[in-house]
């Protein structure tokens, strides 16, 4: 390099030691300066160009119009250039006119020159590639200035000294040289306007990021205003940004979605040649081996497809800040040599200072871009995984008609089995699933991946141990480059303590395996306390799905026990766990301090010159303290990589999962005329499972309409099944021509408005509309929703009754106007005379559907004479096809069966059985049954038999007169064309359950109080106190440490080495052991919160009344059971003892660096301010964002349910494609939230660790100013303090932040916890006497009842008596009041006004469970809950073995529990899933049994089951309650022709009140009631 500059008019040497470090006043050689410093900003230029033009050819954003800055920027980049060309030919002139420039000044101007045209070039390019802001030339210009301000300052010291200016033309030209390149950076920092065709020009509130310069994204700036305003204003949904583009769930899981199918096509390409290698000989076999293992794809492999430049990127990013984070250390070291040596020129220990700030500033920018950029990464994980999830779970066999198992409850149909339900032909009577032993759900309560602890990875779901994957990421990151960091610590350690290191190191190795084992003990109590909440969880959401059953029989102590001994259980695994996590936080303390000490011991004692000084201490401590974190996360990191593998491995099982074929069902071609047919078809359920349809050859002309019928489980809803593609087709064909609609057996409702169910994705045509509403009857219905077709329909359709759910089922079927209508039962959910009008009005031949294709399963036998064909179904087979006059004369097992139940009556009169009314205006009758089932689970009935009927109408025919006679008129009413359904656009106020809104502002102080209170006020106060003593102890021991570097020395000796490393020992050992103790204090403190908080809130919901379940979903409750007790449970107590931890290590630093240089106490008042500012407002974001996440998180689980529950019928609709993009809009809303909440924390981050890297500096400057008064001990202590205060700061404002999160799990809790309780149980002072009622007399004396207060009243002054003995019928149109009567009598309603008298007793006078224990109901849904069958016969073990077998007796079930090997501990699955429907409601009437109440009430108990069943019901109640009074409510009035007396109410008051006898010739309400079910 000197022969650069060495000579002409230069004439300097390239480097000078005593000019540039051994002096004062330092200055640079100037070939130095117009050499390497002119080229540095030259060469980075060069060397990152291809990488950058790599990037803008690949990130094309549009171009930018030519702006008044784009042009500035131009001109400054020509003139740069100019300049440097002037100086070449001013060099060249030099030469011609005989002086001898150094070659420096030919080649300096001459590469600034060309890298000048560059940037120039760039600055163009940029703009033609959309890129508002650049990086590159902001750091390119940046180097330009600080490259030239040496030169700037050395210029002037030189003509300053020459007392002249020696080249004047050189001189003025760097100085407009140095002004273009300071204005070219000025401007470089402002943005371009965004380019044509951008987002922001169409985005209303774009993602700020995608436009933001190039500083504001490095410092975070641009989140600066969404920080501002959220201090400002509570954050809404509305403010939130848009997603970028490439952040969105479609382009994501798309991504994934690709990279997954490339690992299915690789796997099936390995798998075809692995096949096509079996062929080979058998000596070949020989001579290669075993055939290689089947290749399974990867999704961990799609995965790194996906993500892996991101995590790349990252990886990069960390590197470079722990390359980083090794230099502090270093700078200390020469730090504490500059304060040792009193004749070292005062510009090092400044030099020093500032770059210990420039290095940790650099350090902290790194470290948020990386976080920035794993997170994010993290996001886009989930995103990607719920996505790839969801779209299987549309398309998955396993949720084809088998529902998923309890098993795999948590990822719905991840298991590679399932459970056909009942009616799918694969379930018979008495028989378990054979894959699960019967724990079929038939219902998934939401995607078992959403909630609880979840087979899948941290990232797919929202609430596991890696909520966001990016806590598993930034860990895996962290330890990937851990052995970088301990290389480049050993080099540095060797260099301060020779060998004697290796004995530090050898301790932190021998920890890891120490750490790992308490990792591995952790994951094992984390694992069993995960098995006993999933139990509690599985167990609380049975008793809110049953919550009523358990009101009504008075039985919530014994579930209320039950869950008690799961949570002590649970609580005590919690309480061993956090010992442990305790004893691991004292490993974790005195790990750093254990090694420093052995290092330090064995430096002492390994050779007596040995000394200890500053340096050599405390940069040792540093870098102990560096190497802490990653060792301990190493335990971590593995227990977590173990766990996210056995999640991966089960999401690629799922995924792996055979598909539903969409060419099972060949759509295009079919025999000319017909619209359905199958030839030879075989059909099962799985690969695995016999056929349940075989044999099968149909075929349907166009616009037909067939009955299929046949026998239980003899395959009539898998035929429908099959048509569909949902089954799977071992052989034959099956074709259908035409779009399809499908009413399942079970009507599947979203939770939108009725409206929008019947609409069902399709426009909105108001006539079709008003049509479809009429003939399914929902007109009357929507006069009494409270927002008419507006009325939001709660989960699964709570709020509507059976038979309405299935209307608008069938209503969205009849609006599709589909070609093909697949009609699964249909009728059995309705009332008979609303079968009749829906099938005259929809399905028959008269109906709207007349002319399309119509498949119609019922059992209905009333209808076939009006079919065109009929299907008759046994054992998967079809025993007979045709017509139903050539089936009756074929005298078939189809003849039988009708004789069977129609002995006396030709079968042709069949048809006249459904007379018509009076005309056809009279069909406007009111069709629709009890509509207050809205406030019970309770479903409709089958229409009535034909059998029943004739029995009936033949008791009748000498009551009944001839002709019409004069009696009441018939109650009908007619809707005039002003009545019509008015569609209405905007949603009228029919909101059943109210929105969960995100709470405002900050949490008040009463929770924090509450928790307190819980925690316990001494221990709160014994946790604070101990960690005063930890971070008295940690400074006492550091100080020591302080004070045995500057012992006085004796011979280059110290003096009292033993008693120097004894009393550091003793205070170190001090520190763990406190530190431990305030971990257990604060773990027995968070158990007993934990106990406390979950006992309250579990007697007030148990307590709860039975309105607050009605209106509240029952995914909100058990969010406060699963989510909220998990957070106080396992988050709450570690937060706060980090935040503590962090506090006091803050307060600690603060305190040592003010007593080391009390002169930092100026500088205290400036930073507080700058991070309270800070602190503030971002908690106010933050708080707002968490709480905007967490309430956009639920709807992603709803849907995920609904999705489950309605696959088939979103499948038969081909919806799934919409549905996908209303999953993704979902998941899209809850990352809006979670992206700001990401940087709101990045933002924070840079803001402290900038007052954080300030304490660094002032702490160094103050050293080096004060340094003839301190020495090296104490400045190593301030120093190495302050390095670490950056962290302690930056946590404790994330901890106050996650307190603050977290703490509104308890506000929730407590919420819940504080609701209206229902009555007392038991009233001590007024219990009722031995023995009541002995009669059972009910009296019910000017009885008025509400829902709740605000609603009309739906009994209004009913006065009436029922003497003990009778049997009572209670009828009623819809909204009668019959069910609302029954809930008053147990008081699940209490009366607004009047009263309820047994027996003479005022039933308002005594506790619930004395009254509720006293009458026994069986109600029409039988609900029971999962465990033994003795538990679900007598939860509380009152009864003896004889008396409950005695039970079964009389209820036909002993036989069927005899026969089971376990007897009465039988197992039932969850809702008895694992019994037929008969038989739970044989289940309940043991139940009655047991009770022997005076006072039974039958809310229509066999309308749901077979004909055989509800003989064997109704004798045994003829026999056993012959002396009881039974109260019935009736949709079918055959069940109650032979009572003593009927009553008929209408509108909430007594219409008529006889015998049926009587009020047949009465010809009232009852005689139009009966005359309408064809008995009158």
């Amino acid at each position: 390099m000197d022969a650069l500059c060495g000579s002409g008019e230069l004439g300097s040497k390239f480097w000078d030691s005593n000019l540039s470090v051994h002096t004062e006043n330092p200055d640079l050689t100037p070939c130095f300066q117009n050499s390497l410093l002119a080229w540095v900003p030259c060469i980075y230029l060069w060397v990152a160009l291809p990488c950058y033009l790599l990037y803008l050819r690949h990130h094309c954003r549009g171009y930018i119009i030519l702006s008044h800055l784009s042009r500035l920027k131009t001109v400054l980049g020509v003139l740069l250039w100019c300049i440097s060309w002037a100086d070449l030919f001013y060099s060249f002139h030099g030469l011609v006119h005989g002086r001898a420039p150094a070659p420096v000044f030919f080649v300096t101007p001459l590469v600034v020159g060309v890298t000048m045209l560059l940037a120039t070039l760039l600055i163009q390019y940029e703009r033609l590639r959309g890129l508002q802001s650049s990086g590159v030339l902001i750091i390119f210009w940046l180097l330009c200035v600080v490259c030239a301000i040496i030169p700037f300052r050395s210029k002037i010291l030189s003509a300053k000294a020459e007392g002249k200016i020696s080249d004047p033309f050189r001189f003025t030209t760097f100085y407009i040289h140095f002004a273009l390149v300071l204005s070219a950076l000025i401007l470089a920092c402002f943005r371009e306007k965004p380019p044509f065709f951008s987002t922001k020009n169409v985005d209303p509130n774009p993602y700020p990021e995608t436009s933001a310069g190039f500083l504001s994204r490095v410092f975070f700036w641009w989140f600066t205003k969404m920080a501002i305003y959220g201090y400002r204003h509570p954050l809404e949904e509305k403010d939130l940004w848009s997603l970028k583009e490439e952040d969105r769930s479609q382009m994501v899981v798309q991504q994934l979605l690709e990279a997954w199918r490339k690992q299915e096509k690789q796997a099936a390409r390995h798998k075809a040649s692995a096949a096509s290698g079996k062929n080979a000989s058998g000596e070949d076999e020989v001579l290669l081996g075993a055939q290689p293992r089947p290749q399974k794809p990867s999704f961990l492999q799609a995965l790194l497809a996906t993500f892996g430049s991101s995590f790349l990127i990252s990886a990069c990013f960390k590197l470079i800040q722990d390359l980083l984070s090794f230099i502090n250390p270093q700078l200390l070291s020469i730090l504490i040599r500059f304060i040792s040596n009193p004749m070292a020129p005062s510009w090092w220990g400044f030099l020093v200072a500032g770059l210990m700030f420039l290095c940790s500033m650099m350090q902290s920018l790194v470290l948020q871009q990386y976080y920035h950029c794993i997170f994010v990464t993290g996001l886009k994980f989930r995103t990607g995984i719920i996505g790839v999830i969801y779209r299987k779970v549309s398309w998955s066999r396993a949720q084809g008609k088998g529902w998923p198992c309890a098993a795999c409850k948590r990822l719905a149909a991840k298991s590679t089995h399932y459970c056909p339900p009942a009616g799918s032909g694969y379930h018979q009577r008495s028989q378990t699933c054979v894959h699960c032993g019967g724990n079929c759900q038939p219902h998934v309560s939401g995607c078992p991946a959403l909630h609880g602890p979840c087979p899948l990875p941290q990232s797919a779901v929202v609430s596991t141990p890696a909520d966001h994957p990016g806590d598993l990421l930034p860990l895996a990151a962290s330890v990937a480059i851990l052995p970088a960091e301990a290389r480049e610590e050993r080099e540095t350690w060797r260099e301060n303590l020779g060998p004697s290191v290796l004995a530090g190191v050898a301790l932190m190795v021998l920890l890891i395996p120490l750490n790992g084992a308490v990792a591995v003990k952790m994951r094992a109590f984390q694992v069993e306390q995960m098995k006993l909440k999933d139990s509690r969880i599985k167990l609380m959401s049975e008793i809110l799905n049953g919550i009523k059953v358990l009101k009504l029989y008075a039985w919530e102590p014994s579930f209320l026990k039950q869950v008690e001994g799961i949570r002590q259980g649970e609580l005590q695994l919690l309480r061993s766990a956090a010992y442990l996590h305790a004893t691991s936080t004292f490993i974790w303390m005195c790990s750093p301090f254990l090694v420093t000490l052995i290092t330090l011991w064995v430096y002492v004692y390994a050779d007596p010159n040995n000394v200890l000084d500053a340096e050599k201490a405390f940069v040792s401590v540093s870098l102990f303290n560096i190497l802490r974190l990653p060792l301990n996360m190493l335990p971590q990191l593995i227990s977590n990589l173990t766990q996210a593998s056995v999640s991966l491995k089960r999401i690629q099982q799922f995924l792996s999962q055979d598909e539903l074929d969409p060419q099972s069902v060949e759509r295009k071609t079919i025999s000319p005329g017909y619209a359905i047919a199958i030839h030879s078809g075989t059909f099962t359920w799985a690969q695995d499972l016999p056929p349940t349809l075989h044999s099968l050859d149909i075929q349907v002309p166009k616009g037909a309409l067939v009955a299929v019928v046949g026998p239980v489980g003899c395959g009539k809803s898998s035929l429908v099944s099959a048509l569909l593609g949902e089954m799977e087709k071992l052989e034959g064909k099956v074709h259908m021509k035409g779009s399809v609609a499908y009413v399942p057996q079970q009507a599947w409702i979203q939770n939108c408005t009725l409206q929008e169910n019947v609409l069902f994705g399709q426009a909105l045509n108001p006539k079709r509309y008003q049509q479809t509403l009429e003939a399914c009857a929902l007109l009357a219905d929507l006069e009494m929703l409270p927002g008419g077709d507006q009325t939001e329909i709660g989960e699964k359709g709570i709020n509507l009754s059976g038979g309405q759910r299935q209307r608008v089922s069938l209503a969205r079927a009849v609006y599709s106007d589909a070609d093909i209508f697949l009609l699964d039962d249909p009728l059995s959910a309705v009332d008979s005379h609303v079968a009749k009008h829906i099938f005259d009005h929809v399905i028959g031949p008269e109906g709207v559907l007349a002319g399309k294709t119509r498949v119609l399963v019922t059992h209905g036998i009333s209808f076939l004479p009006q079919t065109d064909f009929i299907i008759v179904l046994a054992n998967g087979q079809v025993s007979e096809m045709g017509p139903y006059p050539a089936l009756l004369q074929r005298n078939g097992s189809f003849a039988n069966f009708l004789c069977n139940y129609a002995p006396d009556e030709d079968q042709g009169h069949v048809e006249d059985s459904w007379t018509a009314l009076e005309g056809a205006e009279d069909e406007e009758v009111l069709l629709i049954e009890d509509t207050l089932s809205s406030h019970t689970d309770l479903t409709d009935n089958d229409p009535v038999t034909y059998a029943v009927q004739k029995q009936f109408m033949r008791q009748l025919s000498a009551l009944s007169s001839d002709g019409e006679g004069q009696g009441q008129p018939v109650s009908r009413r007619h809707l005039g064309p002003s009545e019509k359904v008015q569609v209405t656009e905007a949603k009228a106020d029919g909101a059943l359950t109210q929105e969960e809104k995100a709470k405002i502002g900050t949490v008040e102080l009463s929770v924090f109080w509450d928790y307190a209170k819980a925690v316990g006020l001494c221990t709160t106060l014994a946790i604070c106190l101990l960690y005063v003593g930890q971070s008295a102890a940690a400074i006492g021991s550091n100080v020591w440490l302080s004070a045995w570097t500057n012992d006085a020395m004796a011979d280059s000796r110290q003096n009292n080495t033993s008693l120097r490393l004894g009393v550091y020992a003793a205070l170190g050992i001090l520190q763990g052991l406190l530190v431990m103790l305030s971990a257990m204090a604060m773990a027995v403190g968070g158990i007993q919160a934990a106990r406390v908080l979950h006992q309250a809130l579990l007697h007030n919901k148990i307590r709860s009344p039975q309105s607050f379940f009605d209106t509240t979903p029952s995914g909100r409750i058990l969010n406060r059971f699963s989510k909220d007790i998990y957070v106080i449970d396992e988050l709450l107590a570690p937060v706060i003892l980090m935040l503590l931890n962090s506090f006091f290590n803050a307060i600690s630093t603060l305190v040592v660096v003010v007593a080391s240089t009390p002169l930092f106490a100026v500088a205290i008042l400036p930073l507080a301010v700058l991070y309270t500012l800070v602190q503030r407002f971002y908690a106010a974001t933050s708080r707002q964002l968490k709480r905007l996440e967490s309430v956009s998180r639920s709807p992603i689980y709803s849907h995920f349910s609904e999705t489950v529950t309605g696959a088939s019928v979103i499948r038969a609709y081909n919806r799934s494609r919409d549905f996908e993009v209303i999953s993704d809009t979902k998941v899209d809303a809850n990352q809006r939230s979670c992206y700001p909440y990401i940087i709101s924390n990045r933002w924070l981050s840079v803001g402290v660790e900038f007052v954080g890297n300030c304490v660094v500096l002032f702490a160094a400057l103050f050293a080096v100013i004060g340094r003839s008064s301190l020495n090296p001990g104490l400045v190593g202590l301030s120093v190495s303090y302050s390095l670490q205060v950056t962290f302690a700061l930056n946590w404790m404002i994330r901890m106050m932040s996650d307190l603050e999160s977290n703490i509104v799990a308890v506000e929730r809790v407590k919420e819940y916890s504080k609701t209206e309780t229902e009555a007392p149980w038991v009233v001590e002072g007024s219990r009722p006497p031995e023995g009541w009622p002995p009669c059972g007399e009910v009296e019910f004396r000017n009885y008025s009842v509400r829902y709740r207060p605000g609603l009309d009243l739906v009994l209004r002054d009913l006065s009436l008596r029922v003497h003990g003995g009778e049997k009572v019928g209670i009828v009623g149109r819809t909204g009668a009041g019959k069910s609302s009567m029954t809930l008053c009598l147990f008081r699940i309603l209490e009366a607004a006004k009047g009263e309820i008298r047994i027996d003479g007793l005022n039933v308002a006078d005594i506790g619930l469970h004395d009254l509720r224990s006293q009458l026994t109901i069986i109600p029409q849904d039988p609900i029971l809950f999962s465990g033994t069958l003795r538990m679900n016969l007598d939860p509380f073990g009152s009864y003896s073995e004889e008396d409950i077998w005695w039970a079964l007796e009389l209820s036909h079930l002993h036989t069927f529990v005899s026969s089971q090997p376990a007897g009465l501990d039988f197992q039932c699955s969850e809702g008895g899933e694992n019994l037929s429907v008969g038989q739970r409601q044989l289940v309940c009437l043991a139940r009655a049994l047991l009770r022997k109440s005076r006072i039974l009430v039958l809310d229509e108990a066999t309308a749901a089951i077979d004909l055989e069943t509800e003989n064997l019901i109704q004798s045994t109640i003829r026999t056993q309650f012959d002396t009881c009074t039974v109260l019935t409510i009736a949709h079918r009035l055959n069940t109650i022709m032979d009572y003593t007396r009927v009553l008929v109410l209408d509108k909430g008051v007594v219409a008529e009140f006889d015998s049926p006898a009587n009020l047949i010739a009465a010809r009232g309400i009852f005689y139009g009631m009966a005359r309408d079910a064809g008995l009158a």
